[in-house]
Parts: structure tokens; C-alpha cells; sequence
């Protein structure tokens, strides 16, 4: 049964990632507002639901390794692994705003996550807490970013040429379907491979810690993998990079900070190695996109590597 629930679930990935990227770009075409910022907020948002579900129910339970680690894990993965097999299909191009300013931002949260966490060192207290303070300050950024996006979006719709009358080749109503669908059909084609996934691995005796670590940060991140490899096939680029940049802030700020407001999250002290890890790609991430404003075939197989040689680490070191 296990083995049918993830062929299904793949499937839903698959086409529901396809009527999304269909329908979110239509939409953008329409607003006359960039597929870039569609990307960093609709898709993103969307994609990210997953994460963002697995982060708050764990802190409901209680289970603040679970929250923590998801996203921090889901981070790494959309940028080496979701990003790099992305460019090795279609290189990306990358928008000078998205290097000034998304990008740096996502360092940002990073950066902010990595403090406020850091109650031992900063503070000498006992443990490392993400306080209900602390995520109210994340929250907080979110909304900063949030600002800016929207100022971006106002920014480029008065710029933008109107649409020639009768342009839109598909209805509003339609559009929206297949917006709305899709996300649907990603979010539960997601929950059925990860349940799936999970069974076969659990069968196989391995523990629930690595499990975990592995299939559930993984099979959350599946929505912005197919999407993303999705909108590079459709030649989307500015949605497939835009969707990881925003998913990633969407992670820390938005799913950590309303985690951590419900519930305060004890941190472990192995976290810390990943944090600096999900750092270190994000300013390689930079780097590369900083390469003639492009994301290629050479710095997509550097980013897979670093995911590989990461898998492997925490798989030794659990």
C-alpha cells in the first residue's frame, strides 16, 4: 500500500506542479506584475505550506527538533539540491534586485535565526531558546519583507505596459482554478510521499531521528522541487528561482516565528552545524548568481554535490 500511495502522490506533484506554474504565470501576465515576484510570494507561500504545516502542528505536540529542523533541513535542500538540479536543466537567470536585495535578505533571516537562537553564547543562559519574544521579532521581519514585495509589485505594475485586449488566453476564473488546484494537488501529492516514503524507510529499519532529518525535510520540499524543475522546463526561470528565494524566508521568518509565538522551541546543539551550513550556500548561492547574472549547468552540479556530501554527514553523524 505504501509503494501506491507515493506513485500517487508523485503523480499529484507532478501535474498539480504544472497547472500552478500555468495558472500563477497567466495571473502574474494579467496583473501586469513580474513572475519573479510571483514567485517570491504566491508560489513560494504555496509551495511552502507543507513546511510550514509539519513546523506548527510539532510545536503544538511539543516536538521542537521537528520544527526546527524541517525548515532548516527544507532550507538546504531548495537551495543545493532543488536549485542545482533546476540549473542543470535550464540555466537560471537571475535578476539584479534578486542579487542586491532578495537574496541578501534571505541571508538576513538566516542571520537573525542564528542570534536569537544562540541564548548560550549571547546571553550564558542554560539552554538555547526560541522564545515567544523571539518569534515575534521573525514575524516581524516577515512583515518588512512583505512591505518591500508589495512596493516592488506597485513599482512594476505602473511600469508595465497594459495588456493589449483580448491578450489573456485563459479566463480569470480559470487561471485561478488551476492556481488553486494545483497547490492542492501538490500539498496532498506532497503528504502522501512522505507518509509513503516514511512507511518503506521505517520497514527497512531505519530510525525515526534519521527519517526524520531525511524524508520528512525532504518530502516537504518536494512541492518547490517539482515546481521550480516544472516552471525551468516551461522556460519560467524567474518563478523557479524566486520560488526557492521566497520560500526560504517564507521558512525561517513566517513558519519558525509562528511556531515559536505558539509554542517556545528548545534548540539542540547539533542544529547550529546545519544553520552555519544553510549560511555558507546561501553566500554561495550569491556568488554564483552574481556569475553573469546566471545559475549554470557547472554551479547547479557544485550545489547537488554540497547536498549529497550534507546527506551524507548527517547521516554518519545520527
Amino acid at each position: 500500500m505504501s509503494y501506491i500511495l507515493l506513485i500517487i502522490g508523485f503523480a499529484l506533484l507532478i501535474k498539480g506542479a504544472d497547472f500552478f506554474v500555468k495558472g500563477s504565470s497567466s495571473i502574474a501576465a494579467a496583473l501586469r506584475v513580474s513572475p519573479l515576484l510571483i514567485g517570491l510570494t504566491i508560489v513560494a507561500f504555496g509551495t511552502s505550506s507543507p513546511e510550514a504545516t509539519v513546523s506548527i502542528v510539532a510545536a503544538l505536540e511539543g516536538s521542537a527538533g521537528v520544527a526546527i529542523g524541517n525548515v532548516v533541513g527544507s532550507n538546504i535542500f531548495n537551495i543545493t539540491l532543488v536549485v542545482g538540479l533546476t540549473a542543470i536543466l535550464n540555466p537560471l537567470r537571475v535578476e539584479s534586485e534578486t542579487i542586491r536585495k532578495e537574496i541578501p535578505f534571505t541571508m538576513l533571516a538566516g542571520v537573525a535565526m542564528l542570534i536569537l537562537i544562540s541564548d548560550r553564547a549571547l546571553h550564558s543562559l542554560s539552554d538555547n531558546v526560541l522564545t515567544r519574544s523571539d518569534g515575534l521579532i521573525l514575524l516581524l521581519f516577515f512583515s518588512v519583507f512583505l512591505y518591500y514585495v508589495f512596493e516592488v509589485a506597485r513599482r512594476s505594475r505602473e511600469s508595465a505596459e497594459a495588456p493589449e485586449p483580448g491578450a489573456r488566453a485563459l479566463s480569470w476564473k480559470k487561471n485561478i482554478l488551476l492556481t488553486v488546484g494545483g497547490l492542492a494537488a501538490i500539498i496532498f501529492g506532497g503528504d502522501l510521499v512522505v507518509n509513503g516514503a516514511t512507511s518503506i524507510a521505517l520497514s527497512f529499519g531505519m530510525s525515526e531521528t534519521l527519517v526524520g532529518l531525511t524524508i520528512v525535510a525532504v518530502g516537504t520540499s518536494l512541492p518547490e522541487l517539482i515546481t521550480s524543475i516544472t516552471a525551468a522546463i516551461k522556460m519560467q526561470t524567474e518563478i523557479a528561482l524566486g520560488n526557492i528565494v521566497g520560500s526560504n524566508i517564507f521558512n525561517i521568518l513566517f513558519v519558525l516565528g509562528t511556531a515559536s509565538v505558539i509554542s517556545p522551541l528548545v534548540v539542540g546543539s547539533k542544529i547550529f552545524f546545519d544553520v552555519f551550513f544553510m549560511l555558507l550556500i546561501t553566500v554561495l548561492l550569491l556568488v554564483f548568481s552574481r556569475t553573469n547574472y546566471r545559475i549554470g549547468k557547472r554551479e547547479g552540479l557544485v550545489l547537488v554535490a554540497a547536498y549529497l556530501g550534507y546527506a551524507v554527514y548527517i547521516i554518519i553523524r545520527n
